[in-house]
């Protein structure tokens, strides 16, 4: 509780709160009762990274070097102090192997800590990776998840012999002591060195529980796609009156949270959608329309950012309603809305009605994924938290709309029936949906009733 009054009532957090670094780790289950904890190797490099740690830098006596999660989930209170310590910590620390990389609890962790990281390289326009991955049973890069492959680091400045066995294999094998005990004082050098330069600042933590996996679904291909549209002006073209700081070069330039943050909206999105698994792209709504076919099923979901200063261009606000024509439900929208720009301020009741004159089923369709999102998403820390859902329920739709294919060579037959007990079969059963409704584990047709409209919500941080 202290640790949530501190952020929420905007004090510091005293550094020896914060863990310095946060080991992630997938833990492994015992063979037979009684046995021998496998996850003690894990503790011993949790135990020799934190001396190290201790050594390299000038953290007081008392100081929290490291976290780990010792199994704290079967206890009272784990979410909440694993919250805090992915709030606070300034560096993760993932241990590679192929059971993390099918541990949702990992994906969770990692997910939370990232999402932290954005924000932060939002209001600056800087990168801001602290993620410090380490080998403990090496895994091939073809199965890697996204967020993990596109992290630039190079694992052989730790030895030869840590890349071909990881650092489980040093630990256990015979003969390594010291292969394995320079892998680890070179990673403890890199957790103090990215620590020191990146310097992430602590956050509100994130209900563990309810955030989603960086890994996306158990089973989920890994070649997920998404597509990210930005319906907004350049600085070129604005309607009169229309201040350009909000605006680039191009709609893709568009930056509705100036001057809080630094990073356009549709960079910002494209970082958020790819902590959730997904390879993304983004475009202009201005460059992209007219190439629509509603005849044609859907390659992959999609995400329509809109800018409701968009209505006041009549050229566009046409090509936004022959769009909102189109049968296209895996489109979802999100609306930015800065409550600190003073001129959309002015005019918010007749640009959002304009608006939903322009978008009326986008923007029903919008309501009944995610409230927040149609309503006016306030500032980038409600953008990070809504995306999630409004992404979940794209996807399904792409889902049910999607064209079915059939494995090469195959040909469509008439799905086997058990016989009953007088060895006659029943009546046929109905023909299965190509796509079963709760693909992605979530909402059923986008809609989702506990959702709660925070478009406007506690934007005291933005």
């Amino acid at each position: 509780m202290f640790l949530r009054s501190q952020l929420r009532d905007g004090g510091r957090v005293p550094a020896s709160v914060q863990p310095y670094f946060f080991l992630s780790y997938a833990h492994t289950p015992r063979f037979g009762a009684g046995g021998p904890d496998p996850d003690m190797w894990v503790e011993r490099l949790f135990r020799d990274l934190c001396s190290h740690v201790m050594a390299l830098t000038d953290l007081p006596a008392g100081a929290e070097a490291g976290f780990m999660d010792r199994e704290i989930r079967s206890g009272e209170g784990w979410s909440e102090r694993l919250g805090a310590a992915l709030a606070t910590c300034r560096v993760f620390v993932p241990l590679f192997s192929p059971r993390y990389f099918a541990s949702e609890m990992c994906g969770k962790e990692w997910y939370a800590f990232a999402q932290r990281a954005i924000h932060q390289g939002a209001l600056s326009n800087q990168p801001a990776e602290a993620i410090v991955p380490a080998l403990w049973v090496p895994v091939p890069p073809s199965q890697l998840p996204g967020p993990a492959e596109r992290l630039q680091f190079n694992h052989n400045t730790f030895g030869e012999r840590y890349v071909t066995d990881g650092l489980y294999g040093l630990i256990k094998l015979r003969g390594y002591a010291e292969q394995y005990e320079r892998a680890v004082y070179e990673l403890a050098k890199r957790i103090v060195r990215v620590a020191e330069t990146v310097r992430l600042e602590p956050v509100r933590p994130l209900d563990y529980r309810g955030v989603p996996s960086a890994f996306g679904p158990t089973g989920s291909s890994p070649a997920r796609t998404l597509h990210v549209t930005v319906a907004a002006a350049s600085r070129h073209d604005l309607p009169d009156g229309r201040s350009p700081e909000y605006y680039g070069d191009s709609a893709l330039e568009w930056n509705p949270y100036h001057p809080v943050a630094q990073r356009p909206i549709a960079y910002v999105a494209e970082d958020l959608v790819k902590n959730l698994n997904y390879q993304t792209s983004i475009g202009s709504f201005d460059d992209e329309a007219g190439h629509y076919d509603s005849k044609q099923p859907p390659t992959r979901p999609e995400i329509l950012i809109v800018d409701r200063w968009v209505v006041e261009d009549e050229h566009r606000r046409q090509r936004l309603a022959a769009f909102d024509q189109e049968s296209r439900p895996w489109v979802n929208v999100v609306v930015p809305w800065n409550r600190y720009d003073h001129q959309s301020r002015a005019k918010e009741i007749e640009l959002a009605r304009r608006l939903e004159e322009t978008l009326p089923v986008k923007m029903g369709q919008g309501r009944a994924a995610c409230r927040a999102a149609a309503n006016g998403v306030a500032n980038m820390e409600t953008l990070g938290q809504i995306l999630p859902q409004v992404v979940e329920a794209a996807a399904q739709q792409f889902l049910r709309h999607a064209q079915v294919y059939l494995p090469a060579g195959s040909t469509h037959t008439e799905r086997p029936r058990l016989l009953g007990p007088m060895g006659m079969s029943g009546p046929a059963a109905p023909p299965r949906a190509p796509f079963p409704p709760d693909t992605f584990g979530g909402h059923n047709d986008g809609n989702d009733s506990n959702d709660t409209d925070r478009g406007d919500a506690d934007d005291s941080e933005s």
